[in-house]
């Protein structure tokens, strides 16, 4: 499923215009973005935790050359299910 497929799925199951359930998939998206740059958590019951961590520096290498290459630290996204759609899969 993509972004489109969900907007469809959004607006068919809430009686939504696509353009309506557009903007709300949308705002959606923004608000954990804003969310995990600012360095919160987002929780949703039952579907899973959006979070931030940090992945350390490391050095890799070029697959080309077989250069060392620095990696530099930086933040990522994570995402763990919670339990009822851990549940819901098996």
């Amino acid at each position: 499923m993509n972004k489109q497929d969900l907007i469809a799925k959004l607006a068919s199951d809430v009686g939504l215009t696509k353009s309506s359930a557009a903007a709300a998939v949308e705002s959606f998206i923004e608000g954990i973005s804003k969310a995990l740059k600012k360095g919160h958590s987002v929780t949703l019951v039952g579907f899973g935790t959006f979070k931030t961590s940090v992945r350390k520096a490391r050095t890799g290498r070029n697959p080309q050359t077989g250069a060392a290459v620095k990696i530099p630290k930086r933040k990522v996204a994570r995402f763990t299910a919670g339990k009822a759609l851990k549940n819901s899969l098996n």
